[in-house]
């Protein structure tokens, strides 16, 4: 697939099955990643590849997440977090590796790893396989960090669920240039 026809038909799909890509597949999309834009060389990007029974233990910290931030659960929203990384058969974790630097904040290395899950995103397209990236309440809080027994440093930003398109997948909106982009001469 060229970059180009990548780029433009890139679309998140939410209905995922097996299979999922091959551990020399996955090497492909994860080199890729460690492509994204790095200031200072920092390489702030980790990654988390959930499959099978780690779905669940994942699950499990979404639980433990969701009842410390908001308290009594009733038990749907206790299946909701529980069951969440079943959606698909892979999920990646997508976390920021936050460094003190006195030139590159925080918020450029969050940049930094969104770069970088945007390339495993097109990878996984030009391989043939489907995703969607997914972010709500389990993400960007210390208390998935915690509950994922990461190091303090580390922010979750997102997951990407991963798989083979099952299902319709929603056609790509045209959008006009013009209304995102202005021109200064």
């Amino acid at each position: 697939m060229e970059t180009l026809e990548a780029l433009h038909s890139r679309n998140s799909v939410t209905s995922l099955s097996e299979p999922v890509p091959t551990p020399e597949e996955m090497k492909m999309v994860f080199q890729a990643a460690l492509r994204a834009p790095d200031h200072a060389w920092l390489r702030p990007w980790k990654f988390i590849q959930v499959t099978g029974e780690g779905r669940k233990k994942l699950g499990d910290a979404f639980l433990r997440t969701a009842t410390a931030v908001i308290g009594d659960l009733s038990e749907a929203l206790v299946e909701k977090a529980k069951n969440a990384p079943l959606r698909a058969p892979m999920v990646l974790v997508l976390i920021a590796d936050i460094k003190e630097h006195p030139k590159v904040p925080e918020i450029e290395q969050i940049i930094s790893t969104g770069a970088a899950a945007q390339n495993m995103l097109l990878a996984l397209h030009d391989l043939g396989y489907a995703a969607v990236w997914r972010t709500g309440k389990m993400a960007f809080n210390s208390e998935i960090t915690k509950q994922m027994e990461l190091p303090e440093s580390n922010r979750v930003i997102g997951y990407l669920y991963v798989g083979t398109p099952t299902g319709r997948v929603k056609e790509i909106p045209k959008l006009d240039m013009n209304k995102f982009v202005s021109f200064w001469d």
